[in-house]
């Protein structure tokens, strides 16, 4: 029985990995696949018998190495240059901005017209708020310089914003006020936690010769991630600031220290970092989606209220980000706004709601199928892309000699 357990893990992996590698020439985000490869695996296990444990317990476990994982590959992603101010806050704005008339106008439609509570009817929105930063940035591979590096930035700041956000309405059970101070105090208190821990970590990766180093500093990582969620502290800060430090630490070449840190090496090093927690993403993310689809519950996917809830949703997510890209930023062009898709993030979020504060309405089903439309729209903006459009100057992407340009403001 072991040996048949090794081999199906292993073709799960070379499956995923083959899903990942046709996804760039298909234009299908693999996410796709690997849902289905769960209900695939759900209906021959029905259909053969064969007794398997119940492992679904383990799905949010798998989900918050998946979200450490996803938000640290992210922001070793984010380079902060003078260049790319505009792009930085373009992508800001437009993380912040989205979820919060997304959240407000559900909130508002929940509260006033099915008589649902305020605070549940934020927690409800705020997963089908965020970008999933694990399916936006591969599937904007074929799309220009400029509008990538815009997803990679959006996708990114939407993560963190959005479980911040999710968190605070989860946890909080004081006033506004109150909450917001407590909010900040923590927020503050976790700022100065992860400068000490992402100097020591950053040390350690530096000046460790031993030849497992990576592994250890990703466990120490998550490590700090699981105390400061055990005290309700915005976890997420550590690991955004540990990735930016590491990404941009460039910032930090001077003369002082120089004296103590080989940038050279420590460069080399970084990018050894980023490359295996980019490998460890990917197995996260491949296991969570498989084992998301095989426990998914295949007729509720085509129940007309699941489709109709669904459809509605999504489509008001994309008009409301089409009609910012177009009246605020001033953006032309169409492949970037279909590029807004849910996933991990969404999942895990949603099922880190008590069973008590879930809307009626919202389901398993209805999420899978927002991530299902989602993702048919990311392909339909994949489509729609011209390669041979020019790169988008506007969010900030040219070059160091030249100014910047935006439309935006």
């Amino acid at each position: 029985m072991t040996y048949y357990i090794i081999l199906a893990l292993c073709i799960i992996i070379i499956l995923s990995y083959t899903f990942d590698i046709t996804s760039r020439y298909s234009r299908i985000p693999g996410v796709i696949f690997l849902i289905l490869l769960g209900i695939g695996l759900q209906f021959i296990v029905r259909s053969t018998g064969i007794a398997i444990p119940n492992i679904q317990p383990v799905l949010p476990v798998v989900g918050t190495l998946g979200l450490i994982m996803i938000v640290m590959e992210a922001a070793l992603d984010i380079e902060i240059k003078k260049n790319k101010r505009r792009l930085i806050l373009n992508s800001i704005l437009s993380a912040f901005i989205l979820t919060s008339l997304f959240v407000f106008i559900f909130s508002f439609i929940f509260t006033r017209y099915f008589d649902f509570s305020i605070r549940n009817s934020i927690l409800n929105a705020l997963p089908i708020s965020i970008i999933s930063s694990s399916v936006a940035i591969p599937a904007a591979a074929h799309l220009s310089k400029g509008d990538k590096e815009f997803i990679v930035y959006e996708s990114a700041f939407s993560d963190i914003l959005g479980i911040m956000a999710f968190n605070f309405v989860l946890f909080n059970q004081a006033s506004i006020g109150s909450g917001l101070l407590n909010f900040f105090l923590d927020g503050l208190i976790t700022i100065i936690i992860a400068v000490i821990s992402t100097a020591a970590l950053a040390i350690l990766l530096h000046k460790t010769t031993y030849h497992v180093n990576y592994v250890i500093i990703l466990t120490a990582i998550i490590l700090f991630y699981s105390l400061a969620g055990i005290f309700n502290l915005p976890a997420l800060l550590l690991i955004l600031i540990f990735g930016l430090v590491l990404a941009n630490n460039r910032l930090f070449e001077n003369e002082f220290f120089k004296k103590y840190v080989d940038f050279i090496k420590f460069g080399n090093d970084i990018d050894s970092f980023k490359k295996i927690s980019a490998e460890l993403t990917f197995l996260v993310k491949s296991f969570f989606f498989i084992i998301f689809g095989y426990y998914a519950r295949i007729d509720g996917l085509f129940e007309v209220t699941n489709l109709l809830t669904a459809f509605i949703i999504t489509s008001g997510i994309f008009i409301l980000r089409w009609l910012f890209l177009v009246l605020v930023l001033k953006y032309p062009e169409i492949p970037l706004v279909f590029f807004a898709p849910r996933g991990l993030i969404t999942i895990l979020l949603f099922l880190s709601i008590p069973f008590d504060l879930r809307l009626p309405l919202m389901s398993e089903e209805v999420i899978t199928l927002i991530i299902f439309f989602s993702i048919f729209f990311v392909m339909a903006g994949n489509m729609l892309n011209k390669k041979e459009r020019k790169p988008l100057r506007d969010f900030g992407t040219a070059s160091a000699d030249e100014p910047v340009i935006t439309k935006a403001g």
